[in-house]
């Protein structure tokens, strides 16, 4: 892999956080407690302001330094999962990760997003997209392919009933209505694929 730009990361994942803020915040206040898009506005801002500082340091200290401020600036439910997607990734990947290794990092990190949830595929999460990513980095796909994949997958929340998180409390309600988290994870790795392609 290229030599990684991480503050042009940050601040593309920034951007796409900020401009579909309200369509984040919408998918969540029909199912959830309606602050999803602001709060991760909030910890994406955070996040770019220090996007020089990080980008300074080794990769694996930037991404849990990343980590750390999303659990700390994002709030409610998803600070913490977001939060432990990034500070996991850190504790995997090497400083010049190559195709396997960001795979094997990005497993793990899921694994432990689903433990900090306490949560699996299937119960309407973030994790129902990151899994399909996951499963599509694994088959070597093209970050263009990853990212239709990743898009598909969020649509798949719709007719799902939530077994966890906020939007488990409306049962059968929740069906017809996609998870805010799967969303934002759609849109990151999009935005993350689509920059790393664009580097030179």
């Amino acid at each position: 892999m290229a030599a990684l730009d991480l503050a042009r990361l940050i601040t593309a994942a920034a951007d796409t956080i900020a401009a579909h803020a309200e369509e984040l915040t919408a998918l969540d206040q029909a199912i959830g407690d309606g602050d999803h898009g602001l709060n991760m506005k909030r910890g994406f801002e955070a996040v770019r302001a220090e996007a020089q500082a990080f980008s300074a340091k080794p990769l694996p200290e930037a991404l849990k330094a990343i980590g750390t401020k999303l659990v700390m600036t994002v709030g409610g439910a998803s600070g913490p999962l977001f939060g432990t997607l990034f500070l996991a990734l850190g504790k995997e990947i090497s400083a010049t990760p190559d195709r396997a290794n960001l795979t094997a990092a990005f497993g793990k990190a899921i694994e432990a997003v689903g433990a900090r949830g306490k949560s699996q595929v299937g119960q309407k999460t973030m994790l129902d997209v990151l899994q399909p990513a996951y499963e599509a980095l694994v088959a070597g796909k093209s970050a263009a392919e990853i990212a239709d994949i990743a898009d598909r997958a969020a649509d798949a929340t719709v007719p799902m009933k939530a077994l966890r998180g906020r939007a488990s409390f409306l049962g059968d309600r929740s069906i017809g209505h996609m998870d805010a988290g799967g969303r934002s994870v759609a849109l990151l790795v999009r935005t993350i694929g689509e920059t790393l392609e664009g580097q030179p």
